[in-house]
């Protein structure tokens, strides 16, 4: 398999995951369709810049059927990015978010069924965000899958998941992949729903699949003027127009950050091992950093004196906790993350210092998210 087709592919995942199998030997067709939230309002950004000149790019949107079809043509496996993304923005914006998550999807399965084609392989980008709040543990009462949080709860500050029996702060275990599927936001039931039509369409037309759970990615190339998604480029964004920094709840809700490299290597590594045939796996870190601590981190490499403040805020949809058991993963792909997030986010700081300070649009951001009543 030398020819791929990454849809999505001049994002921040898909640009990189292009040059790297660019530079393996393989012959890459982008289709995108250069979202003005991700590539901002210029026709050459810096992520299609990166990719336009090594691929064969074709700007469509899968939505359309009738891109897809000409995608596809002369492929042998399909690399499935395109998403839209945002928690947040996935609660007031449902019906864009199904359209392209699913509608796409659906359309991508509907070419792959009525159309001559030499795919062998697809590999569906899913999120840690269909597993909700993921793996817990009671002293009492063992593993624990908690609902969403009560909002009276988080109101009165209790931010930490309790057990459903005995009203206990459970205990945080890493979620594998035989966790229960719990998505808390429409963004985690689309991607949810995305991953399940993939992997049926797989059973159905003996097609290879592998769905990807990927946690939270960042790294240089991630958009710094998105303000729904990517907590690094929306803190950076506003310390370096001098802006004070909201830190949600208390500031202890963690994330599990993956750096981009080791994205595209367990991406790759999934296309090429056919132990990852019809299976699904978490792609993380396995370590969990919390916000605060991403903040003063931030604060410090930028030499900031903007204020951190921890407001008590919450977002409708978030989750307190999630990190990744890369187990499975490390068994039957081999995967393992090289980068932790001190280097990572060294990284990710010269690349942001580079680039042009973009205009901080995070107050227009939760204006919305307020309107729509999903911050208290």
């Amino acid at each position: 398999m030398k020819r791929i087709l990454i849809s999505g592919g001049a994002g921040f995942i898909g640009s990189n995951l292009t040059i790297k199998l660019v530079e393996k030997g393989y012959v890459v067709t982008i289709l995108d369709n250069l979202s003005e939230q991700i590539h901002g309002k210029a026709s050459d950004s810096v992520l299609y810049k990166s990719v336009k000149s090594i691929s064969n790019f074709i700007k469509g949107d899968v939505r359309n059927k009738a891109d897809w079809e000409k995608a596809i043509n002369n492929q042998d496996a399909i690399i499935h990015l395109a998403s839209e993304t945002g928690t947040g923005q996935s609660m007031y914006e449902k019906e864009k978010y199904t359209d392209v998550n699913i509608g796409g999807t659906k359309n991508l399965i509907d070419v792959l069924k009525h159309t001559n084609h030499q795919i062998q392989k697809v590999i569906v980008a899913s999120s840690r965000a269909i597993y909700g709040e993921g793996k817990y543990s009671c002293n009492q009462h063992g593993v624990s899958f908690p609902d969403e949080r009560i909002e009276s709860d988080l109101l009165a500050g209790r931010f930490n998941p309790i057990c459903k029996v005995c009203k206990t702060e459970l205990s945080l275990l890493l979620t594998d992949e035989q966790a229960r599927i719990n998505p808390l936001s429409h963004y985690g039931d689309t991607k949810h729903k995305q991953e399940e039509l993939i992997m049926k369409m797989g059973e159905n037309l003996k097609i290879p699949t592998v769905a990807l759970r990927y946690q939270n990615v960042y790294g240089p190339g991630q958009s710094l003027s998105n303000p729904y998604t990517g907590i690094l480029s929306i803190f950076s964004t506003r310390m370096l127009n001098g802006n004070y920094v909201d830190i949600y709840e208390d500031g202890k809700e963690s994330r599990d950050f993956v750096f981009i490299n080791d994205v595209v290597d367990a991406t790759i590594l999934a296309l090429e091992n056919k132990n990852a045939n019809h299976q699904y796996f978490n792609v993380g870190s396995g370590v969990g950093t919390t916000v605060e601590e991403v903040a003063k981190m931030l604060k410090a490499k930028y030499k900031s004196n903007v204020d951190l403040v921890i407001s008590g805020k919450f977002r409708i949809g978030d989750i307190r906790h999630n990190i990744a058991d890369l187990t499975k993963a490390k068994q039957l792909l081999g995967f393992e993350p090289k980068v932790d997030f001190a280097a990572g986010i060294s990284k990710f700081v010269e690349w942001v210092l580079t680039q042009e300070v973009q205009k901080d649009k995070y107050d227009e951001s939760i204006k919305e998210l307020k309107d729509k009543g999903l911050i208290k």
